[in-house]
């Protein structure tokens, strides 16, 4: 499959997604949601490509990387194809710049664990409904971004705030509440504090809520139906659905990467 191929394939996948949520079914939403959390490493339109071609998918990985996780593609198995960039190579300007331009992109295969065999696969999530100890990870996290967290007793009916350096948290929450707030906080922080953030403070609220249903989903809470309101939201507008799943898509990337590597920095104990 051609890389033009695969992007008229995103495109339409979107397009039948918007006219499904015109129709009122936010199911399929939830669903792209969910997918979001299982593949936060790649873009949102690789999952769309995922989910459109094994929409059963929970893990999916290279070949290769298969192989170095000590599992094996079963002969035969049809790969799911995705886009993969296309770097120009060029000197590099200092020690420090890693960085490679992306001169277009190509037609790549994953597979999902289903289509291997080998070795089993650590269990990654927390138990369903308990975050463990992964609010206190996240908070150290964004702590090391130079925003601060606190803890309050009252907010005047409101469960977190966020005002731009500075998220404030109601005392005495679920342990799966207070990690699903602190996330939503975290995404205004991430999404909503630069001069392009959507003027719409429906959109504000409905983008950090949806990031907040991605990584919980990904950590194993049960997050809801999150999507809901989105049916009423966009009212055709595919460019800002589109938009906003993007943001989402990349918000909840850099929560969950943050989260997998303060859980690295940790020293043990």
């Amino acid at each position: 499959m051609t890389a033009d191929a695969l992007k008229t394939r995103t495109t339409e996948a979107l397009a039948t997604l918007m006219a499904l949520l015109d129709q009122g079914h936010s199911a399929p939403l939830t669903a792209l949601l969910k997918a979001l959390s299982r593949f936060h490493h790649y873009s949102l339109h690789n999952v769309c490509l995922i989910t459109s071609q094994r929409p059963s998918a929970t893990r999916v990985a290279g070949f290769h990387r298969w192989r170095a996780l000590g599992r094996f593609v079963r002969q035969g198995e049809k790969g799911i194809a995705i886009l993969a960039p296309i770097a120009r190579r060029r000197e590099p300007a200092s020690l420090e710049d890693t960085t490679r331009p992306v001169v277009g992109f190509r037609a790549a295969y994953v597979f999902d664990v289903t289509q291997t065999d080998g070795d089993p696969l650590p269990d990654l999530t927390a138990p369903a409904g308990d975050p463990g100890e992964k609010t206190g990870t996240l908070t150290s996290a964004i702590i090391r971004q130079g925003i601060a967290v606190e803890f309050v007793e009252d907010l005047g009916g409101a469960l977190g705030t966020s005002s731009g350096g500075h998220i404030r948290l109601l005392s005495g929450l679920s342990p799966a509440c207070a990690f699903t707030t602190l996330v939503h906080e975290y995404a205004h922080e991430l999404l909503h504090r630069a001069e392009d953030r959507p003027a719409s403070r429906d959109t504000r609220e409905l983008e950090a809520e949806a990031v907040a249903f991605v990584v919980g989903d990904a950590v194993g809470l049960d997050t809801g139906a999150a999507s809901r309101d989105y049916i009423h939201l966009y009212h055709g507008d595919g460019a800002a659905l589109t938009q906003s799943l993007d943001r989402i898509q990349r918000a909840a990337a850099a929560i969950l990467k943050a989260l997998e590597l303060e859980a690295i920095a940790e020293p043990p104990v």
